[in-house]
């Protein structure tokens, strides 16, 4: 995986880390992939939609120790 930037939205709340995601994903090139660290739950349903509808492809979501991470090419 070509990660570029990783983004640390911890202890950001709805909507923070879509709006910093979507930012981020802004700074890098189409093909690229960007890493996303939250603590938000919601982040899981609010990302996956989010990338699907702004035509990215959500490569891996995983969680450890209560951190989310995603990992989404930007399309």
């Amino acid at each position: 995986m070509n990660i570029v930037k990783v983004l640390d939205a911890k202890g950001l709340a709805c909507p923070m880390p879509i709006v910093k995601t979507k930012k981020a994903i802004n700074e890098i090139e189409s093909g690229e992939v960007l890493e996303i660290h939250t603590t938000d739950k919601g982040a899981i349903n609010d990302l996956t939609a989010w990338t699907k509808s702004g035509g990215h492809d959500l490569l891996n979501f995983e969680e450890e120790n209560g951190i989310l991470k995603f990992w989404i090419k930007k399309g």
